[in-house]
């Protein structure tokens, strides 16, 4: 089994202000070290569930934030960002057998998340046909495109909520709850042993019924925050 891991920060637990997700900033270390425990207990949950080769993507920011000797052996790490239109997927295709999604976030004006965000800081919205987008909606959507099906979230609560409408099977596990500028988490070791646990059973139960469904058309609308 061959399974694709795209990762990000700003729904890592405990992931509350702008400044920790900046590698520059010196709280940085410690919200880098949950970001690789977490996405290190999902290989670990893919490997106890028959997964043979995993692939990460790491992508936040500058994509150089996963702590790469702190992954399994079993893990290629794709670090950077290659101007590839998958960009938080990139390297995805259909020789995988499944995709999970690891420290999103709510989408750009939501409040479900002081980090609420849609792909950059500068949009106060992101709709396709009619929804707002989070970025694991429009990484779905890439799965979708190459017919692969995405059956793990871990995030903040409204993010989970919002996935499992748009993909029922989807199994989630929600690390932390947004409240104006603040959060409230697990506790860091029980995230990682709920993300490990979760995605286990997750790639152990029909993947099929997490594949995206495309639709006919995409209609895209943008609200900058800004005109100039």
């Amino acid at each position: 089994m061959k399974i694709f891991i795209t990762a990000d920060i700003e729904g890592i637990t405990g992931a509350t202000n702008w400044g920790e997700t900046d590698q520059k900033n010196e709280y940085f270390a410690e919200l880098r070290a949950q970001m690789t425990a977490e996405v290190s207990a999902a290989c670990e949950g893919a490997l106890a569930a028959g997964a043979t080769e995993i692939w990460v993507k790491d992508a936040h920011g500058w994509a150089c934030n996963l702590i790469s000797s702190k992954l399994p052996r079993e893990v290629q790490l794709v670090r950077g960002w290659s101007g590839h239109p998958f960009a938080m997927m990139q390297e995805l295709d259909k020789t995988f057998d499944a995709a999970l999604v690891i420290g999103y976030h709510s989408h750009a004006g939501s409040s479900g998340s002081p980090l609420a965000h849609t792909m950059t800081g500068n949009m106060t919205y992101f709709k396709i046909n009619g929804q707002y987008a989070s970025e694991f909606m429009v990484s779905a959507y890439t799965a979708g495109l190459v017919d692969v099906p995405v059956v793990f979230l871990s995030g903040d609560v409204e993010l989970c909520q919002d996935a499992q409408r748009f993909i029922p099977g989807l199994s989630t596990m929600p690390v932390q709850r947004g409240a104006g500028s603040s959060t409230t988490s697990i506790h860091p070791h029980l995230a990682v042993e709920r993300i490990r646990s979760g995605v286990e059973t997750a790639l152990k139960a029909d993947v099929s019924k997490c594949r995206v469904s495309m639709p006919e058309h995409f209609s895209v609308e943008l609200r900058y925050r800004k005109h100039a």
